[in-house]
């Protein structure tokens, strides 16, 4: 091959290279990371470095929860715009994941507020959710941390109002939170959907939380995903330091972060104080404690004791099969 071919090959191969680049450095900014070859190229294409700035002020848009562990899986903290999604596997989790939602619904707007805007929260549910898990409750929503006179409930027949609803919300950049209650994994909220629903919350600066109920683990375009276990809770603590023996503390959750940078699912323990507004990691004894306890003594049978029952139903024991007698 001549110097004229191999020149004519290395072009080639630059312009490969260029157009890897351009891909990646597009997708990077679709999922809103940052790859080292990516920055680079950034910078050499940026040489004023407002594109710098404009993602530094992204990267502020976050607010801290206060647990180390959490807040590092998140980045530095929760997005005060897009669309994070909670889900739990059984309709028995609801509550639990429901005092989940409505802390971090707290803590946006504790956030607001801090920020001189009274702003509310936007609770959108589909009504069989609200069947099954039943509604919020004004007083107990005014005990947990959130302002009650600011807490909007609307509840819809189809899953399709409820996306009308909260793609119309999202435009109007008032709320602290808008909260999308929904029953399992409805076809018309796939990917393209939930895309669409992110968009909208990044661009009216919303933050969007998906609360995904009894439905399964499927792709989103959500920042982060969590799925959402009720933990034991600890004793009420005293103020001189010491625990009320045999009473009933903060409420405590069990966190499996199934979506987020991290290279594998983790495990997150908290529990959430309604009086100081904000959540308190579990000491490192307490959840290997309840990591332990976490698994079922008969993972076989997934309901609970009824009430008028002594105690739980006796496994079934082995399974023996017999030949036909035909």
């Amino acid at each position: 091959m001549n110097k004229c071919g191999e020149l004519t090959v290395m072009a080639g191969n630059g312009m490969q290279r260029q157009t890897v680049l351009s891909l990646r450095e597009t997708i990077a900014r679709i999922e809103d990371r940052r790859l080292p070859g990516c920055v680079r190229a950034a910078s050499a294409a940026d040489p004023a470095g407002f594109r710098g700035e404009r993602e530094e002020a992204s990267r502020r848009k976050l607010l801290p929860v206060g647990v180390p562990q959490f807040d590092g899986v998140l980045k530095g903290g929760l997005p005060l715009e897009g669309m994070t999604e909670i889900r739990n596997a059984e309709t028995r989790d609801a509550g639990a994941a429901a005092g989940f939602v409505a802390a971090l619904a707290a803590l946006y707007q504790r956030e607001k507020k801090e920020r001189g805007h009274l702003a509310p929260i936007l609770w959108i549910s589909q009504a069989l959710a609200c069947q099954e898990a039943g509604q919020p409750y004004a007083p107990g929503l005014a005990s947990y941390g959130l302002d009650a006179e600011r807490f909007l409930f609307v509840s819809v027949r189809t899953v399709k109002d409820a996306l009308w609803i909260a793609e119309t919300a999202l435009s109007v950049p008032v709320f602290a939170a808008v909260v999308l209650e929904i029953r399992g994994n409805p076809a018309c909220l796939a990917l393209s959907e939930s895309r669409r629903l992110h968009v909208r919350a990044r661009a009216g600066g919303v933050p969007l939380l998906v609360f995904r109920q009894a439905g399964e683990e499927e792709a989103s375009s959500a920042f982060f995903r969590f799925q959402v276990k009720p933990a034991s809770a600890g004793e009420r603590p005293l103020p001189d330091g010491s625990v009320l023996c045999g009473s009933i503390g903060h409420p405590s959750f069990h966190l499996l972060v199934e979506k987020s940078r991290a290279y594998a699912p983790l495990d997150i323990f908290m529990e959430w104080n309604a009086h100081d507004r904000r959540f308190y990691p579990i000491d490192e004894r307490r959840s290997a404690a309840l990591q332990t306890d976490d698994k079922p003594a008969n993972p076989v049978d997934p309901l609970s004791a009824s009430a008028g029952r002594s105690g739980r139903a006796q496994p079934l024991g082995r399974l023996v099969a017999f030949a036909r007698a035909s």
